[in-house]
């Protein structure tokens, strides 16, 4: 098939049906410090990079398959997680579990693809993202153009990324902030004895723009109450203060609160975005709760209908994922995508960044590139 097919979000250029291989890449990301919030600690953490390889006669071997620099790969990715349940053994077993319906997909519409594909993982929503991330690369790469610019987003303004610092002691807080030169920071709070006087240390050392995520660790008179010494701190927002099941605490705080509440873990699915009008200044987005960038770009679009913020975060992911998220960077008000800076061992490149803005990738699609075998 070949010509234009246009849509309300995209364009395809001489599109053609793509049958695909599916391969799994495990990897343990070694993290530069241990990585603490409200409710985990770890040094390594486990992830899972799908990567599609195009079967395509125009570029192949004798097995009919492109190989890296030859055809073309789409990568994908998304972490184990604890708290969610989510393993690398499942969400392979999960993706194995339809390998003849991905490799046998026509991937003209990565969005029909993902609605085909969601049905079969809708338990797995890790795994779904990291197949959709892969989808849209491949699709993207196929076309020979940068994803972002095929979705026809301009980055020219996007928001820069702030640079996380894990909970620990103010002491260790300040220390890892300076080792970390970075005009804007997200800093992981939630042990209410402490994190006004960790705030208070760290303020001490750096004019840049902080950011604050509670993990839930709070309280609702506990968070408009440090609001307030909060603002006068340099502090932007505050992240995801309350439990995910206080609706009445989060009312209360919504109205009372001197700075804006962003919403995370009370926002993973599209069908919270309307829940949290109301409760919520905004949301932050985490592909691979939601099931990928195809159901991230709803949310967006249905969070703007309802006046909220918008802002993407990330887990503690390679530059697969970062390379994939970033693609959105235009839509976004917020950005969280430091992942790869926090890790050791990057198994691909990408994305770049300098002093928090993001820099894309020569190469098409998301421009993630493997550079392990």
């Amino acid at each position: 098939m070949s010509g234009i097919i246009r849509s309300t979000s995209y364009v395809l250029y001489d599109a053609y049906l793509c049958l695909m291989q599916l391969l799994f890449h495990r990897v343990d990301l070694r993290l530069r410090h241990t990585f603490t919030i409200a409710h985990d600690s770890r040094d390594v953490q486990p992830t899972l990079i799908v990567e599609l390889r195009d079967k395509d006669e125009r570029s192949n071997d004798q097995h009919g398959f492109g190989h890296r620099g030859d055809g073309h790969c789409g990568y994908g990715e998304a972490t184990a997680t604890r708290y969610y349940g989510i393993t690398i053994d499942g969400m392979v077993a999960a993706l194995e579990a339809v390998r003849d319906r991905i490799e046998a997909a026509d991937l003209t519409n990565p969005d029909e693809f993902w609605s085909d594909m969601q049905p079969h993982l809708a338990q797995n929503p890790f795994a779904l993202c990291a197949l959709d991330q892969a989808a849209w690369d491949l699709w993207a790469k196929c076309q020979g153009q940068p994803l972002h610019k095929l979705w026809q987003l301009d980055p020219t303004n996007s928001p820069i990324t702030n640079y996380t610092i894990g909970l620990d002691t103010p002491d260790r807080m300040v220390a890892k902030m300076l080792e970390w030169p970075w005009p804007l920071y997200k800093i992981k709070l939630g042990r209410p004895e402490t994190d006004i006087e960790t705030i208070r240390a760290m303020r001490q050392h750096t004019d840049a723009l902080f950011r604050v995520d509670a993990n839930c660790g709070w309280t609702a008179e506990q968070t408009i109450r440090f609001a307030q010494e909060l603002a006068t701190l340099g502090v932007e927002f505050i992240e995801q203060p309350l439990p995910v099941h206080d609706w009445e605490g989060a009312k209360q705080v919504y109205e009372q609160s001197v700075l804006p509440i962003i919403a995370d873990e009370s926002c993973i699915v599209e069908s919270d975005v309307d829940k949290c009008g109301g409760y919520f200044h905004g949301i932050n987005i985490k592909l691979t709760k939601c099931g990928g960038l195809t159901p991230a770009r709803r949310m967006i679009a249905r969070a703007r209908e309802l006046g909220l913020r918008v802002m993407v975060g990330c887990m503690t992911e390679s530059s697969v994922g970062i390379s994939a998220i970033a693609q959105l960077l235009p839509l976004l008000d917020y950005a969280d995508l430091d992942g790869s800076l926090l890790i050791a061992n990057d198994p691909a490149t990408g994305v770049t960044f300098d002093n928090g803005r993001v820099i894309y990738a020569a190469e098409n699609g998301t421009g993630a590139h493997l550079v392990i075998d």
